[in-house]
């Protein structure tokens, strides 16, 4: 779904400014479903102040003016904002890999086929259980799994190629191979599964979130998958996936290249300000849409000026400004801990990751 930055230098980016790679863009934070780790708290609406089309136009041609990302139409429920087709299309016309993340209960034939004749690229549904009965406990609605798988389907007929999503707490993980396995049958292109990060109705989760150790688990079973599905993985929200994978290749006498491991091999594991920005349906800036760290708003200051000058952004490019663990760890380059959970755990950007269980300096330094 994306192409990810290529990260070299051994203590960050210096006073280079990376290529914007990836935006996540709320274009509306109206949604039809309450699912129970909702980062936005998102509910039916109108949220007042939301950005109107030419506001979209602009900000499109002030994307292209620099750079030439990835964009993610997310919420919300993208498919609730009227002129969604409008937005995915002028970003086609002006060059953008438009892609978008809908819930799938609200996609029909007609839908399917007007994003595709609109430029969409990829789909990604989440599907959080494998089962109706677990899916629609944790999106809070009854008829969303089937919905879903709907969606699904009118996405194939029209064409569309779709990843399947899923966030993974304690009430679900047990579910993953399930989960994995209806990915393929259902002909997605990925799954990629998300590490809770507590933020909105994530933080009322108390018992759903993971210890680290069974984080470590669930990281490992993923890696063992990759070799047995005919499609892309990829862990979002976990960043030390990507230490995982390199100390499990060095096991297996393999160097991690991009002809062994693909787009794994050349990104890192948060992108939050590294390569990736998210954009709220009011026009704020953050590094990503689980760090709520105020970085600037696109009514107010250039999108460019914003990821070339932000201080927030700047500081998460210093990886030797990494404290606690993360600042000692010798996968810091590839790696770098979820800046998000750091920050809701000790009000640090740059504090230790907390799920993390690995120990600096235990290891002989490693080949990358």
């Amino acid at each position: 779904m994306e192409k990810p930055p290529l990260i070299k230098p051994e203590e960050g980016l210096g006073k280079a400014v990376p290529p914007l790679r990836m935006i996540a863009w709320e274009v509306t934070r109206s949604c039809n479903l309450n699912c129970i780790h909702c980062r936005a708290a998102a509910e039916r609406g109108p949220y007042p102040g939301e950005m109107g089309t030419e506001e979209g136009f602009r900000l499109i041609e002030e994307i292209v003016s620099f750079s030439k990302p990835v964009v993610i139409l997310t919420g919300g429920e993208p498919l609730l904002r009227p002129d969604i087709f409008d937005l995915a299309r002028y970003g086609t016309q002006r060059g953008l890999r438009m892609v978008i993340a809908p819930n799938g209960t609200l996609l029909d034939g007609e839908k399917a086929a007007r994003l595709k004749a609109s430029g969409i690229q990829r789909v990604s549904i989440s599907l959080d259980g494998a089962t109706a009965e677990s899916h629609d406990r944790f999106r809070q609605v009854e008829g969303s799994f089937s919905g879903a798988l709907r969606g699904i389907q009118f996405l194939k007929e029209s064409g569309l190629e779709f990843q399947v999503n899923t966030t993974v707490t304690q009430k679900n993980f047990q579910e993953l191979p399930g989960i994995l396995d209806l990915a393929v049958k259902l002909g997605a292109v990925a799954h990629h599964i998300f590490l809770l990060v507590p933020t909105g109705r994530g933080k009322e989760m108390k018992g759903e979130d993971m210890e680290g150790k069974e984080y470590e688990k669930i990281l490992h079973w993923f890696y063992e998958q990759r070799e047995k599905v005919p499609f892309q993985l990829k862990a979002t929200c976990a960043p030390h996936y990507y230490r995982i994978l390199r100390q499990r290749s060095q096991e297996e006498g393999k160097r991690v290249t991009p002809q062994t491991h693909g787009l794994d091999a050349v990104t890192r594991g948060c992108l939050a300000g590294i390569g990736f920005l998210f954009i709220s349906h009011v026009g704020d800036v953050q590094p990503c849409g689980y760090l709520e760290v105020f970085s600037g708003n696109v009514r107010r200051q250039r999108l460019r000026d914003i990821w070339e000058s932000s201080p927030v952004f700047r500081q998460l490019r210093d990886f030797s400004a990494y404290r606690g663990r993360c600042g000692k760890c010798e996968y810091k380059r590839v790696c770098g801990g979820c800046r998000a959970r750091a920050f809701e755990q000790s009000g640090d950007i740059m504090g230790e990751e907390p799920l993390c269980t690995y120990q600096p300096g235990r290891e002989p330094a490693p080949a990358f």
